[in-house]
């Protein structure tokens, strides 16, 4: 048992919160920073400005967010390299077969070319009819009367119509608890000086759960947020709930700098925990 659950037994609940909020709240000043997204896909968001491409950038980083770190941005850039420097431009000039002329080849680990095109003329579908893939979304929020799950299951379901597999973006509605799915929308949601905040006003931060990877379901493990054997959508909605305790409007917030340690190979997870300690 670490030091800190042993605090964690002799002191009421919102003393606990209130030193818990301070630790994070340290954690994110320090490494909530640009400085630290490398290596991460998240960084090639940063090549382009216009929301619109942006947001087409972000479903093809997350949906190859998945493997090593190292190799997931090498194959981020072979896919949008091919897109040239306005992806949205570029896209709505392309037919099918053109798309598939392209990606003839491309391999990421599951992901063949196949994939990678079809997902981008479901996107470029997207476009075409609601002008953005936010505002598809919205529209998808709209049938499901607000419902965020439902909303991104047909969210999910368009971009992956026809597509060889759900492995592009697993359902939500299904239990998964689809890690690159709502890190794309952290990504879109989210607004600070890591995240880009491309949706405004679509999606409230405080309505998003955690991207559940086996970075922060360690992490939620031993702060004790949840007791799940799994990393699946229960355990990601427990851990989002701990945090939502601590930051209301935003228990994404400390996402990206928990999860330095162990992505980023300057620290580890032993260093968080060490840090968690210390402060407790």
């Amino acid at each position: 048992m670490t030091r800190a659950h042993l605090v964690y037994g002799k002191v009421g609940v919102e003393a606990r919160r209130e030193w818990l909020r301070g630790c994070l709240e340290e954690i994110y000043r320090k490494y909530n920073k640009r400085a630290y997204v490398s290596p991460d896909p998240l960084e090639f968001l940063y090549h382009f400005t216009d929301p619109k491409d942006q947001e087409i950038v972000g479903v093809v980083c997350a949906t190859l967010a998945y493997g090593r770190v190292e190799t997931i941005v090498k194959k981020v850039a072979q896919a949008l390299a091919l897109l040239g420097k306005a992806p949205r431009e570029t896209l709505l000039s392309l037919s099918s077969r053109d798309l598939e002329s392209m990606y003839n080849g491309f391999k990421h680990r599951f992901h063949t070319g196949q994939d990678m095109a079809r997902l981008l003329w479901n996107m470029k579908g997207l476009i075409l009819e609601y002008d953005s893939l936010g505002e598809s979304l919205r529209h998808f929020l709209d049938i499901t009367k607000g419902d965020l799950l439902g909303g991104l299951g047909h969210f999910v379901d368009a971009l992956t119509r026809d597509a060889r597999g759900r492995f592009l973006f697993p359902d939500p509605r299904k239990g998964s608890a689809s890690k690159r799915l709502f890190l794309y929308l952290r990504w879109m949601v989210r607004c600070d000086e890591v995240d880009p905040g491309c949706w405004k006003g679509l999606v409230s931060p405080g309505a998003i759960l955690v991207p559940l990877d086996t970075h922060l379901y360690s992490i939620g493990r031993h702060l004790g947020f949840t007791k799940r054997k799994g990393a699946d959508l229960r355990a990601a909605a427990e851990i989002t709930q701990a945090f939502k305790e601590i930051e209301p409007e935003d228990p994404v917030k400390y996402d990206f700098s928990l999860t330095r340690f162990g992505i980023n190979p300057d620290f580890s997870k032993e260093d968080l925990f060490c840090l968690l300690e210390r402060y407790s």
